[in-house]
């Protein structure tokens, strides 16, 4: 049999990533991501997977976002008990994030047939926490430049890609064919994290394509951080800041700090209201030998931690200028869907986002322009300051995915563009075939590729 690959995820959308690599011998799951965003993307959740979730001998991830593991307590709760492969650090953040992601599941569940806010009865979690604890005991944690055996002439390896703690290039070797998958690439002589490692060759390549359409600032990159600091401090207001718990939480306390030294900013109170991000950040602590040299302490001078509910709660009686980072990223859940709907109304408030904004999502409807927001059931009216800054993502821009592309030692027999919007996905196989003069194909979701 021919090996193939099927696109089930990250086609067309920046979300869900899932690629079924069927070798002839064995069935692998290449990423096991949550569709996150519009609508119809987060039904796909709730539909059966389109293939037997027991027939699958290894999912393999890059590394620990849900939009690239947050299937995996669904898929162990339909039928899949074999290893889910990763590197170790991947490992220690599953185990919050999956976690996390299940107890959200399970509040929104319970908020919905408390409050009468879904049109479903009961509302019922796509997983529970005994799903993601049954998940969690299928990881098998790998040293990353090792390859593992996955059966017969069947092995993979992982390569540090840059992203967050743990990420990794994913290269699966089926007899003579090397499959590599980019994972989510990280960027080039930035804090905290190192640059992603060159590989040297591919018969067949998959490259992510978030920002495939754009280049990051090159100018003064906490020049928004900075201006939106200001803002907080002159109308003694919140500033806000939706974070990804894993890599983006970090890096802001860590830019934070290093503005404060420079005296570009005041000392402000600093909270870190979102339990993920303050257990992730310990494990980024624990782990200096994945940072860059000299990154030092994430800690601002005066940094609080909003452990319970209860703190998160209180901070509504605390008056600015105060800085809130909170979860999720893209304000699609969490402690900071209360925050916006306690602080959008109000015009002394800043918000700034720093990550990518999925489309669907109020983080996207909000940086948008968008005058309201439905948050809880109820439209909140927007009156506050929206901010955004691209500076800080944890994605490679165009210029970078080519700087790593340029890598290789000879072009792959044939690239696939996963995990972006259609403009930039579309934008990227323009640089690749043109620039690179690489065959390359923006992948189609649902679509079967043989790979000889």
């Amino acid at each position: 049999m021919t090996p193939s690959l099927t696109f089930l995820g990250a086609a067309g959308t920046v979300t869900g990533s899932k690629f079924l690599l069927d070798t002839g011998e064995a069935r692998l799951l290449l990423e096991c991501g949550l569709f996150q965003g519009l609508k119809e993307l987060r039904l796909q959740n709730w539909a059966p997977p389109p293939f037997d979730p027991a027939s699958l001998q290894a999912v393999i991830l890059s590394h620990a976002h849900i939009d690239h593991s947050g299937y995996l307590p669904r898929l162990a709760r339909v039928g899949f008990k074999g290893p889910i492969y990763c590197t170790t650090w991947t490992a220690d953040l599953l185990r919050i994030m999956l976690s996390d992601a299940a107890h959200l599941q399970e509040e929104e569940a319970d908020y919905a047939n408390r409050h009468g806010t879904s049109t479903h009865q009961p509302a019922l979690p796509l997983f529970t926490v005994d799903d993601a604890e049954n998940a969690l005991g299928l990881v098998k944690p790998v040293a990353v430049n090792t390859p593992v055996a996955m059966g017969r002439g069947v092995s993979a390896r992982f390569i540090r890609s840059g992203h967050i703690l743990g990420a990794a290039i994913m290269e699966v070797r089926v007899g003579d064919l090397k499959v590599v998958h980019s994972g989510d690439l990280g960027r080039y002589g930035v804090p905290i994290m190192p640059d992603p490692e060159p590989v040297a060759r591919a018969d067949v390549l998959l490259v992510e394509s978030t920002y495939g359409n754009r280049l990051h600032p090159r100018e003064d990159p906490a020049a928004v951080l900075v201006a939106a600091v200001q803002r907080a401090v002159e109308h003694k207001g919140w500033l806000l800041i939706p974070a990804f718990a894993v890599g983006r939480s970090q890096e802001i306390l860590y830019a934070l700090r290093e503005l404060e030294k420079a005296g570009r900013i005041p000392s402000l109170g600093v909270y870190l209201d979102s339990p993920m991000a303050i257990e992730a950040t310990l494990i980024y602590a624990r782990h200096p030998e994945e940072e860059d040299p000299g990154t030092g302490p994430f800690i601002p001078r005066r940094f609080h931690l909003a452990k319970s509910v209860q703190d998160s709660k209180a901070l509504n009686d605390v008056d600015g200028p105060l800085i809130v980072i909170s979860g999720s990223g893209m304000a699609t859940g969490g402690r900071v869907l209360h925050h916006l709907s306690h602080r959008l109304p109000d015009p002394r408030t800043t918000v700034l986002f720093v990550g990518y904004q999925a489309a669907g999502t109020r983080g996207r409807l909000l940086r948008d322009g968008a005058r309201t927001i439905r948050i809880f059931g109820e439209e909140v009216a927007v009156r506050a300051t929206i901010m955004a800054s691209d500076a800080y993502s944890a994605h490679a821009d165009q210029g970078e995915i080519l700087r790593w592309l340029k890598g290789f030692h000879q072009p792959p027999r044939m690239t696939y563009i996963v995990h972006g919007e259609p403009d930039a996905a579309l934008a990227l196989r323009e640089k690749i075939t043109q620039d690179l003069g690489w065959p390359g194909v923006v992948a189609e979701a649902g679509a079967t590729v043989p790979l000889r």
